[in-house]
């Protein structure tokens, strides 16, 4: 038997020594669905918690908290911002890290390193792009809420995975690579949309700073700097390069996400992109998003205005959500199969597919960050957050129903 790890010159003698790291990074990618269950659920309560707060007669203070002014001094330079930035612009920047970590990740070695596994899910993907952004547009041509049309677009990856994971193990595995691929490459075009159509004012300065910034990063990575501290001042720059350049500054994570190293200089140590990613995914699951959705679903239902086209933008965007996006996925799945283009992987059925399509739906986290790009006018915000809630409740409950009966079948040895 061979005691050589594939692809290199390893001695036997130091397996022993890779075993036990080899054992934990494996314990923690095993906790990964654990993790994701049990963060939905903190952050359904903290969505609840918002719309309780922003609905009791406390309301006033629920803006009050996110408007409060929190400055940031340095060598006698001051930037003042309200604690509501400082979590959608700064702590935010951190979820985009590890969602540029995993599109990184799966691009090197998971779902989307081979092109014939990754076809699939992308042409599914497309398909629950387009569908969704024609719903919404079908309701909102008008101008004015047309902007909104990319807010049913993306897929909640913590979210969706979670709400699999819920259904236990009777959901094959490459049900679960499909879905996780889908959403990444969701998350890959809602970041390019918010690049391209949700910004204005570019300053070419900015863009510069940018750059240096990811030039240092890259410079520390060459002299082999393995400490992740290090590379908080360049993260800095690039951050604040992007806030200049006009870019949301949140897209500085997945900049920086996708440069992180897949390939350690040790065979004995595990890659910088699974050590960062793992050290850093229970601060986003546990703590920044369901910061996010505390000081951003809080939708107040007194006195709300839905007139003027904005129920409109509320029907639109949720009917996107749970209607558009099973359809656009399982549409595009079924065309791409039939075409004889690409095949379903061994384990996946239509009716994990249809799991996949309805799961595809519940866009929470994402949606909820580009209806706030799209729009400036607060009733029509409020509708496009009512929308996405009701979208995304309704596409978990869709799911989770389909599902256990899916799982059901699975256990019973059915396709």
């Amino acid at each position: 038997m061979n005691d050589q790890l594939p692809g290199q010159d390893l001695p036997s003698k130091d397996l022993p020594k890779i075993q036990p790291l080899v054992e934990r990074a494996l314990a923690t990618l095993q906790h990964f669905l654990h993790v994701e269950v049990v963060s939905d659920i903190v952050l359904l309560v903290a969505a609840a918690a918002a719309l309780l707060w922003a609905n009791s007669p406390f309301a006033r203070s629920y803006h009050d908290v996110w408007n409060l002014p929190i400055p940031l001094r340095l060598d006698g330079l001051a930037f003042e911002r309200p604690l509501h930035f400082w979590i959608n612009d700064a702590l935010m920047t951190v979820f985009f890290l590890v969602v540029g970590m995993e599109i990184r990740r799966e691009s090197h070695e998971g779902a989307l390193s081979k092109f014939d596994q990754a076809i699939l899910p992308v042409l599914a993907a497309f398909g629950g792009v387009i569908v969704p952004a024609l719903i919404y547009l079908g309701f909102n041509a008008a101008s004015g809420r047309d902007h909104g049309w990319a807010i049913p677009i993306a897929t909640d990856i913590a979210f969706a995975v979670g709400v699999l994971a819920l259904l236990g193990k009777s959901i094959p595995g490459n049900v679960r690579i499909f879905l996780l691929a889908l959403a990444i490459i969701d998350d890959i075009i809602a970041v390019l949309i918010i690049a391209l159509f949700y910004t204005s004012g570019l300053d070419p300065n900015g863009f510069a700073v940018a750059a240096l910034g990811v030039l240092m990063a890259l410079g520390l990575q060459r002299i082999g700097l393995g400490s992740a501290y290090g590379y908080v001042v360049p993260a800095l720059i690039v951050w604040a390069g992007f806030l200049m350049a006009g870019v949301h500054p949140t897209l500085a994570g997945v900049v920086l996400g996708l440069i992180t190293p897949v390939r350690s200089p040790k065979p004995e140590i595990v890659p910088p992109v699974i050590r960062v990613e793992t050290a850093l995914h229970p601060w986003v699951a546990y703590a920044i998003m369901p910061l996010f959705a505390l000081a951003n679903a809080g939708v107040s239902f007194k006195g709300m205005d839905l007139g003027g086209g904005a129920q409109l933008v509320t029907l639109g965007v949720a009917l996107a959500l749970c209607l558009g996006k099973p359809v656009g996925v399982i549409g595009a799945t079924w065309l791409a199969v039939l075409a004889g283009w690409c095949r379903l992987a061994p384990g996946v059925s239509w009716g994990g597919i249809c799991l996949i399509g309805l799961l595809a739906g519940v866009g929470f986290t994402m949606s909820i960050f580009i209806a706030m790009l799209a729009f400036t006018d607060d009733k029509l915000l409020d509708a496009a957050k009512l929308g996405v809630l009701l979208g995304s409740l309704i596409s978990v409950t869709l799911g989770l129903g389909w599902g256990a009966e899916y799982a059901y079948r699975q256990r019973k040895g059915e396709r």
